[in-house]
């Protein structure tokens, strides 16, 4: 029974997103080029043909969807440390075990020409979210997101073929 229900959820997603005017992700966040994480909107206009990347209810980026080149997917996993230290005040044993597990977050890369200079924008998605996300980017824009898979995967083969390389 649950698993219906789950299937009639995902289909009347999928319909509600082809039909809807906008889409739009509240739980993102755009990342600069040190790292820092700014809260933000991702919003797939179907009246304008185009993305919004709105930050502080200003409009950071509207790219239309034809200018946009590429959509790729990494995701990260990192112990939660900080996280089980919290927990370690309270409690030895259950800190030591979040230390243990790891978080996993979910980027998007969004590539495109701006003036004839290719540009690249990174957000951060929820993982609740980032699902809807792909599906939004392929009903609005008709492409689909490349998955890149683990970025510590990735630079770890880059680290061998560097070190066959030598």
């Amino acid at each position: 029974m649950k698993k219906i229900i789950f299937f009639l959820l995902i289909a009347l997603l999928t319909l509600n997103l082809g039909v809807a005017e906008e889409t739009a992700f509240n739980r993102v966040k755009l990342a600069d080029a040190k790292g820092k994480q700014a809260d933000a909107r991702l919003i797939f206009s179907g009246n304008n043909n185009n993305l919004v990347v709105r930050v502080a209810d200003r409009d950071f980026l509207t790219v239309p969807y034809d200018q946009v080149d590429k959509f790729s997917n990494e995701y990260t996993k990192k112990h939660r440390v900080t996280q089980g230290a919290v927990v370690m005040i309270a409690s030895l044993g259950a800190g030591a075990i979040v230390m243990l597990t790891k978080s996993k977050s979910h980027w998007l890369y969004m590539d495109f020409p701006e003036q004839n200079v290719p540009k690249s924008v990174v957000l951060r998605m929820d993982k609740k979210e980032y699902k809807n996300i792909f599906e939004a980017v392929k009903t609005h824009a008709g492409k689909e997101v490349e998955f890149l898979g683990d970025s510590k995967d990735k630079s770890k083969k880059q680290h061998k073929e560097n070190d066959k390389g030598k």
